[in-house]
């Protein structure tokens, strides 16, 4: 099949493809919760049967002590032709408070063009997108192709590796295509040439052995909360840059970011400032970036006039391309243990760790893939880095080095990945499907 032809049989299969989408999403497939898990696992078999009907022969769930389940599915290579590997994720991160979903986290609904729903973006509209490219070749792609779909990647794919060794032989391809990132924006498709790396740790602050009364003690004794508060805010500078001493940053290009849009994207409140130095993209993609993210302390509500014995805090840290994880996860925790306020104790722990990653994107796959994307969208793509981290592409690396490795999806800067109200353009779902089949067509 040409283009026009793969456009053409796409009109006709595309309701069904968006009926698989809301299918998945009704799924609450949240791999926070410990394994095994009965919705993941009910999500990992719908995967494997809508795997069977896109005509896959070969189809199983794969297992790991202690993870949650992984999809697999094979189509053998024609003689002569490469195989490519098609990864993608069904696992969800918690909705959050459902009163903030307009439509509700598992009710999937179309509205505006957009599909709502926990997962709808990420990443169940990437095994749609895989599943569409091999329906619309009828089943029978000139390729050969595998399809991964992993469990556990929203819970930082802690036992990926150990698939990767485990199955190593079955998953090893000519090309691998991770069906996790997104586009530039609606209508304009990406490739993803750069990931940030994640480090992540909890820092408690401990004033006292327990709690004691506020009035007795106040004014000459901190709590522990006030501390925590004066130490996180060591973590950056007036300006908002990130203030450890041993991280590194660079700039990128500006390309066409604008502040206004981003705002927009962010839905940030009127007046608020931006943070850090250099330009837009350069502080999204190559430069440290600083969170906290929860802080464990008494709730208002169960509130009494105590000086706060001891408090946590979850401090996420993203790192460029060329950062050695270890590195900075050595200088966050020296900048937390130096900077500790009026003596108190503080102890760092629970490290988290991923590596970043840079891509090179030149040669004939690439290409096929440029020109299938301009082929599909009208538009060529543009080549974009990640603010977020997908520590385990580095592992397809290190066990498959001579696979070219492509970072392709249909969410945009408007999806709400990990927030209330995610959605997934329908039209870019659309085009994303087309472009990986003529990928594949002409891969062959």
């Amino acid at each position: 099949m040409d283009a026009t032809d793969l456009r053409g049989r796409l009109e006709e299969i595309f309701p069904g493809l968006v009926d698989d989408l809301a299918d998945l999403v009704r799924i609450p497939s949240v791999s926070a919760v410990p394994a095994p898990s009965p919705e993941v696992e009910r999500s990992a078999e719908m995967v494997a049967d809508k795997a069977r009907a896109a005509g896959f022969p070969e189809v199983e769930i794969l297992r790991v002590e202690g993870a949650h389940p992984s999809v697999f599915a094979q189509i053998p290579a024609p003689p002569g032709a490469p195989t490519v590997l098609l990864y993608a994720h069904h696992d969800v991160q918690p909705p959050g408070p459902e009163e903030d979903w307009e439509l509700g986290p598992w009710q999937p609904q179309v509205k505006d063009g957009r599909l709502y729903g926990r997962g709808a973006a990420d990443d169940k509209a990437g095994i749609v997108m895989h599943l569409g490219a091999v329906r619309l070749l009828g089943g029978e792609p000139p390729v050969g192709v595998k399809l991964l779909v992993e469990g556990e990647e929203e819970v930082g794919s802690a036992h990926l590796g150990e698939f990767l060794d485990r199955y190593a032989p079955r998953l090893a391809a000519d090309v691998i295509v991770i069906g996790d990132a997104g586009n530039w924006r609606v209508g304009q498709p990406a490739l993803t040439t750069s990931l940030r790396g994640l480090v992540a740790v909890t820092v408690e602050v401990r004033t006292a052995r327990q709690g004691v009364h506020s009035g007795q003690f106040g004014g000459v004794f901190p709590d522990a909360l006030t501390v925590l508060c004066r130490l996180l805010a060591t973590l950056h500078d007036d300006r908002g840059n990130v203030a450890v001493e041993g991280l590194e940053g660079y700039e990128t290009d500006p390309l066409d970011l604008t502040e206004e849009e981003l705002r927009a994207q962010v839905g940030a409140v009127p007046g608020l400032e931006t943070i850090g130095e250099g330009n837009l993209t350069s502080r999204l993609w190559t430069k440290p970036a600083l969170s906290v993210l929860a802080i464990d302390a008494p709730r208002i509500d169960q509130a009494i006039n105590q000086l706060v014995p001891v408090a946590r805090a979850k401090v996420s840290l993203r790192i460029p391309p060329g950062q050695d994880p270890d590195d900075a996860a050595n200088a966050l925790r020296r900048h937390l243990l130096r900077n500790a306020p009026w003596g108190a104790d503080v102890t760092v722990f629970h490290t988290e760790k991923g590596a970043a990653f840079r891509m090179e994107t030149e040669g004939p796959v690439y290409r096929v893939w440029r020109e299938a994307m301009e082929a599909s969208w009208g538009v060529p793509p543009v080549e974009i880095g990640a603010g977020g981290s997908i520590p385990f592409v580095a592992d397809f690396a290190t066990r498959y080095p001579g696979a070219p490795i492509l970072l392709v999806g249909c969410a945009d800067p408007t999806s709400g990945i990990h927030g209330p109200n995610e959605s997934q353009s329908l039209d870019d779902l659309r085009r994303g499907v087309l472009a990986e089949a003529i990928a594949l067509a002409r891969l062959a």
